[in-house]
Parts: structure tokens; sequence; C-alpha cells
């Protein structure tokens, strides 16, 4: 059975919520596993919307942290799915802080994860396609393409005996 091919428009998702003491370290900024966590759910959702099924995270490629989040900042998390595999499939996260008094508001991180779809039994399903309609959506595919082919290498050599 073919699944239809869903736009990535479709799964988009944003996620806002003020940073406060509880998630900040002793400098006043959000300690970095907070930030993981937030991603990990931004990206989970918008693969939720694409592919309607359960999901386990797979991957998290890439992730840096370019300036950091004061405490009373907005954290902003915009999520879209930018590949689908056979039953698996990429998101980007990107992650943004907004200072609440002046609304300035600068990248801070950005992290690609990769998804697999299961079913409640952990079985790995299917994904639907994703719709690519622009030379913007067909590059990230390129990009996530690539990247799965480094991740898959650094798989197998993980897997590998060590001598």
């Amino acid at each position: 059975m073919s699944l239809p091919a869903k736009r990535p428009s479709e799964s988009a998702t944003e996620m806002v919520q003020v940073v406060l003491p509880n998630d900040a370290n002793p400098l006043g900024f959000i300690l970095g596993g907070a930030v993981m966590h937030l991603i990990d759910i931004a990206g989970a959702i918008a693969c939720h919307r694409h592919t309607r099924t359960l999901l386990v995270t797979a991957a998290v490629d890439d992730l840096q942290f370019l300036h950091p989040i004061r405490v009373g900042d907005l954290i902003i998390l915009k999520s879209c799915v930018t590949a689908t595999f056979r039953t698996s499939l990429e998101v980007e996260v990107e992650v943004f802080s907004e200072e609440t008094l002046t609304g300035v508001r600068r990248l801070t991180s950005r992290a690609y994860l990769t998804f697999v779809a299961i079913d409640p039994q952990g079985n790995r399903v299917s994904v639907p396609p994703v719709l690519l309609e622009t030379d913007e959506e067909r590059r990230r595919a390129e990009d996530a393409n690539a990247r799965r082919v480094e991740r898959l290498k650094t798989k197998q050599s993980l897997k590998s005996p060590t001598p």
C-alpha cells in the first residue's frame, strides 16, 4: 500500500516557552540538556504530524550551541520534516531566543534528528514520502540524504569489532 505524500508545511511545528530559573545553570543561562530535551520534543511533534505513527529517536546530528539563552527570555523551536526514507525520517529543528523586553530574536541552535516509525509492538513501519515542491525543499532533502549516508557509515563503523 502506497502512502500519500505530505508537504513539509503540513508537519511544521513551533513551540514557545519562557526560560525559567528551574532550567538554568548558576550563570542564569538555560542548560544545554534542557535545550536538547525541547529539541527532541519539537522534532517528534513534527514527525508525528507527518507519519501519524509512534516514533523513536534514532539520531541527533550536528547540534551546536551558538549563543546562550538567558532566564526570562523566550525559547522558540521551529521544526520541519526535511526528508523521508523507508521507515525513518529526518527533521530540522531551529532554536531561537527572543528577548522579552526588546523582541530581539536570534538563532541559537540548529539540529537534525532522525526518527524511526514503529507500531505498538516496536516493529518498523513505512512512512509517507515528503512532497518536495520548492528548490529550497529539494536542497534540504539532498542535504538530508548526505547526512544519512554519513550517519550510516558511522553506525557501521561502531558495529565493527575493535581489534
